[in-house]
């Protein structure tokens, strides 16, 4: 038998009887720390540090009977980079996603913030997994199962169902306020988008917005031309919300 103890918001993955205390179950034959972990629901990526007997632990750590293992998610404000499962922690990296099928809204709000999100309503998790590999991307899911392929190192269970309240939940996870930059990716391409003159942009507008507004943005890949109107304003108001206020 061997102990476990799952930290903070990792209990939510657990069966309820499991949460919030120690539990002792069987292993399997020369089971890892991932395979045991994963099995009892919890998905890798969302482990920053595993404790066997007090020892710092990976994820390929082989389990024996009688070990005691402690399971900690990502810290808020410390780093455990030199004893954690990671390098370092995902919220020092440039931040750069691909989200699953069912997160087009957080995808969409993530861009409006200024962060590359890859989305298609299409994607296979098998792609999700090979473009996360390929770009060093971290994974956004609602599916456990996806972020427990071995191949993604990099990913966040999206707890909240609300976009506005996703795009919080990640805010606050990864950190991101600080990085954020605002209106420069097109909200459908995930291209970055460019100052184009006012003369060039009346055409492509409304009669009503070439009356209102001088400053125009436009994505050179799907043409679509940007102003701050009433949408850019419940935007802006959304971010606000996400954000410290800068002097």
């Amino acid at each position: 038998m061997v102990t476990f103890r799952f930290y903070a918001e990792l209990n939510d993955f657990l069966a309820t009887e499991r949460r919030q205390r120690e539990f002792a179950c069987r292993c399997a034959r020369a089971a890892t720390t991932k395979h045991m972990i994963e099995a009892l629901g919890v998905p890798h990526t969302e482990v920053d540090l595993i404790l066997v007997n007090g020892v710092a632990a990976g994820f390929d750590r082989l389990l024996e009977e009688g070990d005691r293992v402690a399971v900690y998610p990502g810290f808020e404000t410390l780093d455990v980079a030199p004893l954690g499962v990671r390098e370092r922690p995902m919220r020092s990296e440039a931040a750069r996603f691909v989200a699953d099928a069912h997160l087009g809204g957080l995808a969409r709000l993530l861009r409006m913030a200024g962060f590359d999100t890859l989305y298609d309503n299409h994607f296979h998790d098998s792609s999700i997994a090979a473009i996360a590999t390929a770009e060093n991307r971290i994974v956004l899911s609602r599916d456990r199962e996806l972020l427990k392929r071995r191949e993604i190192s990099r990913g966040c269970y999206v707890h909240a169902l609300n976009s506005a309240q996703q795009l919080q939940e990640i805010f606050r996870r990864l950190d991101l306020a600080s990085s954020a930059r605002p209106f420069t990716l097109c909200l459908h391409c995930n291209a970055p988008l460019h100052a184009i003159d006012r003369a060039l942009a009346l055409p492509r507008v409304p009669p009503a917005v070439q009356a209102r507004y001088r400053r125009f943005t436009t994505c050179e890949i799907c043409q679509r031309v940007y102003w701050e109107g009433s949408h850019w304003e419940r935007m802006r108001g959304l971010l606000d919300r996400v954000m410290p206020a800068r002097d």
